[in-house]
């Protein structure tokens, strides 16, 4: 049974991993970034539920009363 060549992984797998490292380099300088991060708002704004306006009451079903 013929032995597997194995003398040029090494050149390929240095070779594939400086080819995505250069391409994921190029990808990334693409990006804008913004030059100052700006301050967003935090403050909350309430809104109107409409099961806050209504008054409900919830039956357990061991609360109502035989028939």
């Amino acid at each position: 049974m013929p032995q597997l060549d194995t003398s040029t992984w090494f050149i390929t797998i240095l070779s594939t991993i400086i080819t995505l490292f250069v391409l994921m380099q190029l990808k990334i300088s693409t990006i804008n970034f913004p030059l100052s991060p700006s301050i967003k708002s935090t403050e909350l704004v309430k809104t109107d539920n409409p099961w806050e306006t209504k008054w409900t009451k919830i039956y357990s079903p061991l609360s109502l009363l035989p028939q």
